[in-house]
């Protein structure tokens, strides 16, 4: 049978004209397709910037789902999804988008880095962290040590933030001597408090007060530690260091400076120094200090007292006028304890450290604020204090069966992130 080639002939121009029709259709779906991605694009943003973030969540759907290769739309949904607290759908999100073969590294290192914000944001600290890890080597692997420091100090994970903030600093992303010196104190309140080990907490606190000569915290620590081992002449030298090293935080340590003091015969020098220190920045709690040696030195009470007055003089202050008022006979002496009540009632709210980061208030002063973590952000010298009867009574927060014990029984713990007095200075609450 002969093949009759008038067919092919007829047909060719037929599928050509097929074909051209099929593609004809398929750039008008395609020119459809890319300017309604666009627009949601759009429309998404407007709903953004007017703040409407249910509908411009629906308009990025909508943008994905008509061009799923687009990553910063993926980005901007998976953002949306973490600001709205829908922290499952942000993860699906930058999961995806790490899951996809043709993605760039710096898209790849930038979907990491969210992901791990999201397990952040969810409260999931352990997949955050084991985010954060992978971002090493990348762009963001300065930003990931950061939140690392931050995930380890909440956590009281003091070797693994102790070890960040060391790579941080070899980075030069700031100077973390400081900060560094904490986490020695804090292991080394550990050391002392869960093993009664002092002799690494000596060399913890040694190590701390080289690595940052200036730091406060460090000197108080050791002294306390010495104080404990009874090494009350060690303790007060190690005191006494922070008048040329660490002024500022004389204050905090200005009642135990005149009991240690006492205790091994050195009352007049402890005296010197916090007239030195009262004469450069007057503080309550140093002039109580003041008063107090004075009254042990064997002065009258009266002429003791007139330093509450000459304080008020150069800095009107209630709570030094509910200090002097304490002694002060009246007339009327039924009413002396009233008087005396309401005026301490009413200085109350003034006995506080303020956090000079986020304004958390308390009653005793902290190295780190339990409210924001920030370090040394309350004020030493703030002189806030209003217990009655007491000296200093913001660093004297002991177990009340060991407040207004006499002589060596008053010197005790000296380690922590909260600074009473000497007792407390080595590791937790005694009580």
């Amino acid at each position: 049978m002969e093949f009759d080639l008038s067919w092919i002939l007829l047909g060719l121009p037929i599928v050509f004209a097929l074909g051209w029709i099929a593609s004809r259709l398929d750039l008008r779906q395609l020119r459809i397709e890319n300017r309604q991605a666009p627009k949601a694009y759009f429309k998404g943003l407007n709903y953004l910037l007017n703040e409407q973030q249910d509908q411009a969540i629906d308009a990025f759907i909508e943008a994905v789902q008509r061009d799923p290769d687009t990553s910063e739309l993926h980005f901007a949904l998976g953002n949306l999804f973490r600001r709205r607290g829908e922290y499952e759908r942000a993860v699906r999100v930058h999961e995806h988008l790490l899951s996809r073969a043709d993605l760039s590294q710096a898209d790849r290192d930038r979907a990491q880095h969210a992901l791990a914000q999201d397990f952040l944001k969810a409260g999931l600290l352990d997949r955050a962290e084991a985010a954060l890890h992978k971002l090493d080597g990348t762009h963001y692997q300065e930003q990931a040590w950061l939140t690392l420091l931050s995930l380890h100090e909440r956590s009281r994970d003091w070797v693994q933030a102790r070890d960040i903030a060391q790579r941080l600093q070899q980075a030069h992303q700031g100077d973390f001597t400081a900060r560094l010196a904490h986490y020695q104190c804090e292991l080394a309140a550990h050391a002392w408090d869960k093993k009664k080990d002092a002799d690494t907490a000596r060399t913890l606190l040694e190590q701390a007060i080289q690595a940052a000569p200036h730091a406060a915290r460090p000197r108080i620590q050791m002294a306390g530690l010495l104080a404990m081992q009874d090494d009350l002449r060690g303790a007060f030298e190690h005191l006494l260091d922070l008048e040329p090293h660490a002024p500022q935080a004389l204050p905090l340590v200005a009642s135990e400076l005149v009991r240690i003091g006492q205790a091994i015969g050195e009352l007049p020098q402890a005296t010197e120094l916090l007239q030195r220190r009262y004469a450069a920045a007057p503080s309550v709690d140093v002039v109580d200090a003041i008063v107090q040696a004075q009254m042990i030195a064997g002065a009258p009470l009266k002429d003791a007292r007139e330093g509450y007055v000459r304080h008020m003089s150069q800095e009107p202050s209630l709570i030094a006028a509910a200090r002097w008022l304490s002694h002060e006979p009246f007339a009327q002496e039924g009413a002396h304890p009233v008087v005396q009540r309401s005026l301490e009632h009413a200085a109350r709210p003034l006995a506080r450290y303020r956090c000079a980061a986020c304004g958390f208030e308390a009653q005793g002063y902290f190295w780190q604020c339990p409210g924001c973590q920030a370090w040394e952000s309350f004020p030493p010298n703030a002189s806030k204090s209003c217990s009655r009867g007491a000296t200093s009574s913001t660093l004297y927060r002991g177990c009340p069966a060991e407040r207004g014990l006499p002589g060596r029984a008053r010197h005790g713990k000296i380690i922590g992130r909260h600074v009473p007095a000497l007792h407390r200075y080595i590791g937790g609450n005694p009580c």
